[in-house]
């Protein structure tokens, strides 16, 4: 079964709207607006982190550092195997 790109975001967006919206209507004792007001911006900060984690994760701007060396191993290991280091644009 292939889950599609749309369900992780949901379910996480889903969680953290639960807990920012509509658990601070929860919240009792004398200071119920300091803790709906916490619940709301942990909910806010916590989600746009992960958001900005899983984006990030999408389109990585920085990839691997290899040596030449580690290259020629790995195209051997994989079955295409560079004859000339010529071939190989770092």
């Amino acid at each position: 079964m292939v889950v599609p790109d749309y369900v992780p975001p949901l379910i996480i967006t889903c969680i953290w709207g639960f807990i920012g919206i509509i658990c601070p209507f929860f919240a009792r004792g004398p200071n119920k607006g300091v803790t709906q007001c916490c619940l709301m911006l942990t909910a806010t900060t916590c989600w746009l982190f992960w958001l900005c984690c899983y984006m990030t994760q999408l389109n990585p701007l920085i990839g691997p550092k290899l040596t030449m060396n580690e290259i020629m191993i790995m195209a051997r290991e994989w079955g295409n195997e560079i004859k000339d280091t010529m071939d190989v644009v770092v």
